[in-house]
């Protein structure tokens, strides 16, 4: 997505050898006419599915899935909490996802009522490194009885294998920008 693309290059910045750094316009403040640019990406992408919910995990993902559910019809977004909130209660579904970013092992719960059995759900996240949280996502799915549409990612890291793992397992996974390196502060983005 050449805008995705465009805002990386002008604000992106690379640490050491794995982060990305996009929180100016991506998942700390928020580039809203970005974002649905995004969510309409995303449309396009799966237009050729049915899609009953979208997907994903607190809280950098929930941005680009509002987008996306718009693009939808104002579908439903069902985002996985993590850790224990006393709000959510205890009938729940869990999964356990290593988070690359914080270098922490978190639990991520979604409430029972909010995924019905053979709901068609499409995952979207801000980022795919290893391929933790879409993992942890389809876990979450597979526990509901609900199927797997496919997976919208803002920007993969495609130096990490979560995106080509997940594809070769046969999962649609989009992604609307891959960074290949970070060579001295700069990111490389893959070209189309």
């Amino acid at each position: 997505m050449q805008a995705l693309k465009e805002a990386i290059r002008r604000e992106g910045v690379g640490i050491g050898s794995d982060i990305v750094k996009v929180d100016s316009f991506l998942n700390h403040r928020i580039d809203v006419a970005l974002s649905t640019q995004m969510g309409q990406a995303f449309h396009e992408a799966f237009a050729d599915e049915r899609v009953d919910c979208i997907l994903t995990v607190e809280a950098s993902g929930i941005a680009a899935a509002i987008t996306t559910a718009q693009a939808f019809g104002n579908i439903p977004v069902v985002f996985a909490k993590k850790g224990d909130h006393r709000n959510v209660g205890s009938d729940v579904y869990t999964a356990e996802v290593f988070s690359f970013t914080h270098q922490t092992m978190n639990v991520i719960r979604v409430s029972r009522r909010y995924l019905q059995k053979s709901m068609r759900v499409l995952i979207i996240d801000d980022f795919l490194a290893n391929g933790e949280a879409i993992r942890g996502l389809m876990d979450i799915l597979r526990q509901a009885g609900c199927e797997l549409v496919g997976a919208g990612v803002c920007v993969e890291k495609g130096f990490q294998p979560g995106g080509q793992q997940l594809r070769e397992e046969g999962v649609k996974v989009v992604s609307l920008a891959i960074v290949d390196a970070i060579q001295d502060g700069n990111i490389i983005l893959r070209d189309d």
